[in-house]
């Protein structure tokens, strides 16, 4: 074999190497850019085991709960674990494992929960402000069930950023203050991404200044809910039960009012948008 072959096969071998490189970078760079559309970070992986954040749970006490602010702990399996009032205020919990889990009055403001595992968890009364909730698990199939309902009453949602299937959960109380719960416009390529609170029981929710523009609202139960400046601009309300609801200075542009309850409804004069349409009560 002569030199200048041998030279050759060098050079061919370098640029396979190189577009190898290249191509494997590319995916790097792909699989990156996906996550930041979804708003998801990889992150560094979880800081503490499972066993380790269990051994601080039971030493808590009513008087000190055990403090997990900011801690990473994506990805573990805290299933049926209690919590007992501890502060996540912060603190990671991406794709983590919390079925079954007691999380009632725990402090989980600024956390994130995106893509957890969230089927039967008790979040009564928890704080999830400012908390990131994109996409949790909520069911082992496609549809929601009852029986894997987490629960939600009374909860904390104020300024979280929300995109889940809620539809016929109990969140009956809950401050969704100024949450952004509306289409996420920005993934149209996936699809159209939105909460869906359809047949949900929001009895005395509070969606003051809340964004749920284009989300799924069908035949929820809104009674005596407060809506006062909420967006819910192309929101699909048919069906709803708006009884003594608050609506003033909401915007309904181009929102599916049909057949929609409004006895006693208050504000309706200042709603943007609004035009009752035939069947709307």
């Amino acid at each position: 074999m002569g030199s200048g072959e041998v030279a050759d096969r060098r050079q061919g071998a370098c640029a396979r190497a190189l577009t190898a490189r290249a191509a494997g970078m590319s995916r790097a760079v792909g699989l990156l850019f996906l996550l930041l559309i979804l708003g998801i970070s990889a992150g560094r992986g979880a800081e503490l085991s499972a066993e380790q954040v269990r051994a601080k749970l039971a030493v808590a006490t009513p008087e000190k709960p055990a403090d997990l602010s900011g801690e990473s702990l994506e990805n573990l399996d805290l299933s049926n674990v209690d919590f007992k009032r501890a502060n996540l205020s912060g603190a990671n919990l991406f794709g983590a494992k919390l079925d079954g889990a007691n999380l009632a009055r725990a402090n989980l403001s600024g956390a994130k929960l995106d893509l957890a595992w969230i089927m039967r968890a008790n979040f009564t009364d928890a704080d999830l402000s400012h908390t990131s909730l994109f996409g949790p698990v909520v069911s082992t199939g496609l549809e929601t069930s009852p029986a894997e309902a987490p629960v939600f009453k009374g909860t904390n949602f104020s300024g979280a950023r929300i995109i889940a299937r809620l539809s016929r959960f109990d969140l009956s109380g809950a401050d969704f203050t100024g949450a952004q719960l509306g289409a996420d416009m920005k993934n149209q390529s996936m699809g159209l991404m939105r909460t869906d609170l359809s047949g949900a029981n929001l009895t005395g929710a509070d969606f003051s200044k809340a964004d749920l523009s284009r989300a799924l609202l069908r035949f929820a139960k809104l009674t005596g809910a407060k809506l006062i400046g909420a967006d819910l601009s192309g929101a699909d309300l048919a069906g709803a039960d708006l009884t003594g609801a608050d609506l003033t200075d909401a915007n309904a542009t181009d929102a599916d009012l049909e057949g929609v309850v409004l006895t006693g409804a208050r504000g309706l004069e200042t709603v943007k948008g609004f035009s009752p349409r035939e069947g709307s009560k």
